[in-house]
């Protein structure tokens, strides 16, 4: 697929308003092939949907309905083959990777399955890190590092490395570390695969508790339906189509 053409400017983007009303992400008519032996395998067949702050939004389906992929175009780690892909009202399928970089690191949080902790820090260091990276003033590390992992009821595990920490600790670990630069959206690939039911719906609680304190917009994948009541919005993925539930 050829590069796309914008004009819009490689520098940082500005930050916007906070708008009254309308969705912070929309999603319209997007579809996106892979090329495979060949031929042209469409995955994603025609996506419409939104996202809104506050909320907490579920894309379910089995393996291979095309969840993931969908999380990395509202993430902008891909682009769509057609349509559109806006967050906050911005173009996000038109822009250079520079640009989305940019954004990714200010306006969007990422928690994948593996939980992606740095083995040699501790979790306020883990969590430290993507400030970081963010480029986050240093004399708002402390205490922005201490409210998230209070966030995730880890204030107490604050100086412990991953490894002396339980499965569901570090899944909480990686949940503050998401969150740490104050994202608009946080998206989540099924982050409770790896845990047990209990573990699971703890994680959920903490995605609610975030919401109510952060003010953001969760949406994460899963097949497990144990979780969907605990959702705002449930979407229902199969072969690469998407209903509203």
């Amino acid at each position: 697929m050829p590069e796309p053409q914008t004009n819009e400017s490689e520098s940082p983007p500005a930050p916007l308003p906070e708008r009254d009303g309308g969705p912070l992400m929309e999603v319209r008519g997007v579809r996106k092939s892979f090329v495979s032996g060949g031929h042209d395998i469409e995955v994603l067949k025609g996506i419409d949907l939104s996202i809104d702050s506050g909320r907490l939004s579920m894309l379910r389906g089995r393996s291979g309905s095309g969840k993931t992929t969908l999380l990395n175009l509202l993430g902008g780690l891909d682009r769509p083959t057609k349509g559109e892909v806006c967050f906050r009202g911005r173009p996000l399928h038109s822009w250079s990777d520079k640009r989305l970089t940019i954004v990714r690191r200010r306006e969007i949080g990422f928690i994948f399955q593996s939980f992606a902790l740095l083995p040699l820090l501790t979790a306020s260091e883990n969590v430290e890190l993507s400030l970081r990276m963010a480029g986050i003033p240093r004399k708002e590390w402390k205490a922005r590092v201490a409210r998230c992992l209070d966030l995730v009821g880890l204030t107490k595990r604050a100086s412990h490395r991953p490894f002396e920490l339980s499965g569901g600790e570090q899944q909480r670990v990686a949940i503050a570390k998401a969150i740490a630069h104050k994202p608009h959206l946080l998206l989540a690939d099924e982050p409770t695969a790896e845990l047990d039911s209990q573990m699971a719906a703890r994680i959920i609680a903490v995605f609610r508790d975030i919401i109510e304190a952060e003010q953001i917009a969760i949406c994460m994948t899963t097949h497990d339906s144990t979780l969907w009541e605990a959702a705002d919005v449930v979407y229902q993925m199969v072969d690469g189509r998407i209903e509203l539930e």
